[in-house]
């Protein structure tokens, strides 16, 4: 196969893989001369505040891969050069930090152009990754399922399509040294890489067809979550803001909980019960700054269980300074927005209330007065939680009136599955029902309508 962008994963590695806490320091990352890979953390913007680091996320991403950030190099300028992403007197400058630092990778807080890719890996004699490069690693690290393996997969194909370049330059030209050219002097490179390219389309369809599949199937589950009619509720919200552990918290499950980045990323869904009601509640991918299209493409199927959720709770991490907190919850915003979830009911969730002092938990009520205030890992605040999510859910409901036949017990065995606590009155020509319907199944139980049964035994 053609050589596609040199990622971390087809770069020199530790051969016994990763595990959840990295030995590369803290979430800054810290320098580790022992590390297989160290990087230079490198960025170009237009403005940088004083009070936070621009490339934190980079670094914790870095940290995520398994990667030791050995510096980093910040250029302001208004949008990134187009053939070298800095400019040529912040190219040499970095030459000499990679040096400096004995840096062994240059990584890029964006996604790089194929040139500018080419370009720079030129100029600094060392492999130069993009942010998308080092996010897919992190996929292609954390996804188990099938499901996840092929959509990340699908997803490195779609970002490497681009990239890819040949290695066999060698035979480019059989007859290179022949002034004459002509029949017989055309070698295989040119038409290796396009074989190459026509193999990555090709797999790119069998995936896309076998995605597909598994959506059908996913459809049909939903179908049937969709005809028991149980509210369903999505967590979302910034990477490692701790959905899962508040999605164990609710519902006693028992899903994976790590301290990284995208440590979830096949959903989740189990139920809870409140008030007799029962619940669904959906664990799904973290976003992020910039999350990579490709991603957000080949991930369709698994962020559409937000899409269809009856509510969103957007869970923040309380315990970060407000500026990142801000950041944190534009970048969901923005990934809520784009997957067309933008306008569904949203309740905010400011996580783990624990670590902050009392002072710090009467800033933060005054600063976002609709969220809750929650622990998903003590439990402190559930309970209000579960009331926000009834009260919110309770105010899309219909309040019916339906008058049911002793006959048609089935009937009224669905009603108590859909509506949870109801009002039962008995009489002689059937049971009286008072509950509430979620608004999709009124039309479904419209026959039983009390007024109307009523008057077609009077034979009014």
């Amino acid at each position: 196969m053609a050589a596609g962008p040199r990622t971390i994963s087809s770069m020199e590695r530790n051969r016994n893989g990763r595990s959840a806490e990295s030995p590369n320091g803290d979430a800054a990352g810290l320098v580790n001369r022992r590390a297989r890979q160290r990087a230079l953390a490198v960025g170009a913007f237009a403005e940088v505040s004083e009070d936070r680091d621009p490339l934190a996320e980079l670094k914790e991403l870095l940290r995520t891969a398994g990667v030791a950030t050995a510096g980093e190099l910040i250029q302001r300028r208004e949008k990134p050069d187009p053939d070298r992403y800095l400019g040529r007197g912040k190219i040499v400058e970095l030459k000499r930090e990679v040096e400096h630092r004995d840096a062994n990778v240059v990584a890029v807080d964006d996604e790089l152009a194929p040139r500018q890719e080419r370009n720079l890996e030129a100029e600094l004699g060392v492999p130069v990754i993009d942010r998308t490069a080092v996010i897919l690693d992190i996929f292609a690290d954390h996804a188990h399922t099938a499901e996840g393996k092929m959509q990340v997969e699908l997803a490195q194909l779609e970002y490497n399509l681009a990239r890819m370049r040949g290695l066999w330059t060698h035979l480019e030209r059989l007859g290179a040294g022949r002034m004459d050219g002509g029949i017989g002097t055309r070698g295989p490179g040119e038409s290796q890489i396009e074989t190459d390219r026509r193999l990555a389309r090709d797999r790119i369809t069998a995936l896309r067809r076998k995605l597909e599949h598994l959506e059908q199937t996913r459809g049909v589950m939903r179908a049937e979550r969709r005809r028991a009619a149980l509210p369903t509720i999505a967590l979302a919200g910034y990477t490692n803001a701790g959905k899962s552990t508040l999605l164990n918290a609710l519902t006693g499950a028992e899903a994976g909980v790590g301290e990284r980045l995208f440590h979830t990323l096949d959903p989740t869904t189990r139920a809870f019960e409140h008030d007799g009601r029962r619940y669904l509640l959906t664990d799904t991918v973290g976003f992020i700054r910039k999350l990579p299209h490709q991603l957000v493409e080949a991930f369709k199927a698994t962020l559409e269980e937000t899409v269809i959720a009856d509510l969103i709770c957007q869970v923040v991490d309380g315990s970060e300074p407000e500026g990142l907190r801000l950041q944190s919850i534009a970048a969901a915003d923005a990934v809520l927005e784009e997957i067309g979830a933008g306008e569904k009911p949203r309740l905010l969730v400011m996580n783990k209330a624990d670590l902050l002092t009392g002072e710090e938990r009467r800033e933060l009520r005054l600063r976002h007065p609709d969220a809750v205030q929650i622990s998903a890992e003590t439990g402190e605040g559930l309970e209000e939680l579960r009331k926000q999510i009834a009260k919110l859910l309770l105010s899309g409901l219909t309040q019916v009136e339906l008058l049911v036949p002793y006959e048609h017990g089935d009937r009224l065995s669905e009603l108590h599955e859909v509506a949870g606590d109801l009002e039962r009155e008995d009489r002689q020509d059937g049971v009286l029902v008072r509950a509430l319907l979620p608004a999709g199944l009124v039309e479904r139980f419209a026959d039983l309508a009390a007024t109307r049964a009523i008057r077609e035994r009077s034979g009014a």
